[in-house]
């Protein structure tokens, strides 16, 4: 080969070694993130899909300002996949109710409680009726003998306010599930769905979140002339917010901190964060500490939805 020969193949290899180069770079710029990039956040499935996409939507985009990360809202399809999501890292921040949230800890090592809302240190639960099942108020939790041979619908079966509080105080009372109309309740998925399967008769009564029952009213879901509550339980502690062990190592030393502190200043003083205490049913987030469901532990061992 002739020295012109060598020199025009070293320019023309150059050139090609040139746009191969931009044409990696090219790509490299239009690369979506990695997922470790982005914060997902999840909630158990304990409303209707319609209002938990509107809330952690709005959510979302208030943390993703206030953290500078992107932030993305995955729904899961129940209660047990929202645990199992977080146990594998599919979700990062979640959240859960008292039961789920025990549940998650045990099976995450290292996760941390971040927040609960305002009303969640003391929840409570409502049982409601059906008007033409004869049942009325119930005015000391003795008369909940009553509820014997009734058909009762409890909501998922991992709800700490829709199933496992009120077959709790349900047994301190002296009824058992096995006293219920077909030997046990019935689930109905959500407490959504409870006050709509006990206002259809479907069952005579049913146990639900008390936060739900009373956002249902205010927005007109509840036809009065067929279905009211007749008890109020004692309170326990719910809800809470929870972030698994690696956001420190994956999103830089602190960021779970971060985190804890974007949901602990939402204020109803902006507009967003107005609408998302709204629809939390809450006036602020306050701190929450793991020995807050020692409690919900115990029952849940005990009932043997804990292990």
């Amino acid at each position: 080969m002739s020295a012109r020969e060598h020199r025009a193949v070293t320019v023309t290899g150059l050139i090609a070694g040139f746009a191969i180069a931009a044409t990696l770079s090219s790509c490299s710029s239009s690369t979506p993130p990695s997922t470790d990039d982005v914060l997902k956040i999840g909630a158990i499935p304990d409303q209707n899909p319609e209002k938990l996409n509107r809330l952690y939507g709005s959510l979302s985009a208030e943390l993703n300002a206030a953290l500078e990360v992107p932030v993305k809202y995955i729904p899961v399809s129940n209660y047990a996949a929202a645990v199992s999501a977080f146990r594998t890292g599919s979700l990062d921040v979640v959240w859960f109710g008292g039961l789920t949230g025990v549940q998650a800890r045990l099976q995450t090592p290292g996760a941390k409680v971040l927040a609960q809302r305002d009303i969640d240190a003391k929840f409570t639960s409502v049982f409601i009726a059906n008007g033409a099942s004869g049942l009325r108020p119930i005015t000391s939790s003795d008369q909940l003998v009553q509820l014997k041979g009734r058909r009762l619908a409890f909501g998922s079966e991992s709800s700490t306010s829709g199933r496992l509080m009120p077959q709790y105080f349900l047994a301190e009372n002296g009824v058992s599930i096995t006293d219920l109309a077909g030997g046990g309740p019935g689930f109905s998925g959500s407490h959504d769905a409870t006050i709509a399967v006990v206002q259809s008769g479907a069952y005579d009564v049913g146990a639900l979140n008390e936060q739900v029952w009373r956002s249902n009213v205010e927005e007109g879901r509840v036809d009065p002339t067929k279905v009211a509550v007749i008890w109020r339980t004692p309170t326990y502690a719910d809800y809470h917010w929870l972030a698994r062990p690696d956001l420190d190592r994956r999103f830089g030393s602190g960021f779970t901190e971060r985190v804890q502190n974007a949901l602990l200043s939402l204020s109803a003083e902006t507009e967003a964060g107005s609408e998302i205490l709204e629809l939390f049913g809450a006036e602020r987030f306050i701190p929450a500490r793991d020995e807050d469901y020692k409690k919900i532990e115990s029952v849940g061992r005990d009932l043997g939805k804990i292990r």
